[in-house]
């Protein structure tokens, strides 16, 4: 038989090391000033130029010092295409504080490059400026989709499944894309659509990982009747356990080249999803089943206590009806005093019969308790 690991029994652990990690980043963002917001997220100008026919070699790192000047207003250059081209993507923030923004800053940016590299040897290839109202449409469409989709999940897994199922699923989720955005900010990578692109990648990948463990603990849930729901939990990601490492590590190796080889955003893209592949097979195994686990025993509680409020009030309902009958005749004034009597022993002998009942119910765990002290007893 495949052997069985006890992941549920580093539960805690693991989400005490998640909370650190995730407290730890919320700090370090707060700290540098907040997300990195990209220029699709924040109003400014984007410009795309080539250098040629320069004296020196232009590279990013050159490219950035002669635009010192305007590094205060948030700079990014990137390399465009092959580096024997010199062409150069130049993003410059707007802070709303230079009026017709665009002409100004695009032109202030040309002539520094002239004068580091050569009169007449920067050529303006294109030009787009983005608005704040654009930026902020974008933003607010950006987590409608986020949100949106969240809810879409809930549902297909709450139809598929269960409530409990889809609630621990949803939580692993809430894990993944906080620890990314955590991540970034702490890092400082810069947020654009890629960067929601990539969330949204892995919360579909992390999900995939997610059913294929609740879709195990729905069938061992018949086959292993006898069982504890925690040992049911445990076989589920064992069973599941190579399928999940297979294709984490197989993506893991496709991203990894992207990330090795691309530039600028599809960088960052493949760095978020390796991070996020880590993170979400974690989350399947040391988040989801985990809180699928406590929704179980919560329920078993509940349905526990609801059973026993029943019985209790079934057995007094009992106690009244077997006494009624008696009482009433006694009430009649057909039974003599004796008669009266002996309904009333009756009655009380029911309720008797009712606590005996209920507090045979309680002696295991009294037995339990004061097992100890026969032992010292017999010890003496």
């Amino acid at each position: 038989m495949k052997r069985i690991f006890e992941f549920t029994k580093y539960r805690f652990i693991a989400l005490g090391i998640s909370a650190v990690l995730i407290l730890g980043g919320i700090a370090a963002t707060v700290t540098q000033g907040g997300f990195n917001l990209g220029i699709d997220f924040q109003a400014g100008l984007d410009q795309r130029v080539e250098i040629s026919g320069a004296a020196d070699e232009a590279d990013v790192a050159g490219v950035r010092a002669a635009l010192s000047e305007v590094e205060q207003e948030g700079l990014q250059v990137q390399s465009v295409g092959p580096a024997d081209e010199q062409q150069f993507s130049v993003r410059v923030r707007d802070r709303g504080e230079i009026e017709n923004f665009p002409d100004v800053m695009a032109g202030r940016v040309i002539g520094l490059l002239e004068a580091e590299f050569g009169e007449g040897t920067v050529d303006e290839l294109e030009r787009s400026y983005v608005g704040a109202r654009f930026t902020e449409d974008l933003a607010g469409q950006a987590g409608f989709v986020v949100f949106f989709a969240v809810v879409l999940i809930l549902a297909y897994i709450w139809l598929r499944f269960q409530l409990g199922y889809a609630l621990s699923a949803i939580s692993a989720l809430v894990h993944d894309v906080t620890f990314m955005l955590v991540f970034i900010g702490s890092l400082q990578i810069e947020v654009q659509t890629a960067t929601i692109a990539a969330v949204l990648t892995i919360i579909g990948y992390s999900l995939n990982d997610t059913i294929v463990i609740f879709d195990r603990v729905r069938e061992n849930t018949t086959l292993m009747r006898d069982a504890s729901y925690e040992q049911i939990i445990n076989s589920s990601i064992s069973q599941s356990m190579s399928r999940t490492v297979i294709t984490s590590v197989t993506t893991l190796l496709a991203v990894t080249a992207i990330f090795i080889f691309a530039t600028g955003a599809i960088q960052d893209f493949a760095l978020n999803l390796m991070v996020g592949v880590v993170v979400g097979t974690y989350s399947s195994v040391f988040v989801a089943s985990p809180a699928l686990l406590g929704w179980k025993r919560r329920a078993d509680a509940r349905r526990a206590a609801k059973e026993g409020r029943a019985r209790r009030g079934e057995g007094s309902r009992q106690v009244v009806e077997r006494a009624k009958p008696a009482l009433e005749g006694a009430s009649g004034g057909g039974n003599s005093s004796g008669e009266v009597a002996s309904a009333s022993g009756a009655a009380r002998a029911d309720v008797d019969a009712v606590k005996r009942e209920i507090s045979q119910k309680k002696q295991p765990a009294a037995a339990g308790k004061q097992q100890p002290r026969s032992k010292r007893k017999k010890k003496k």
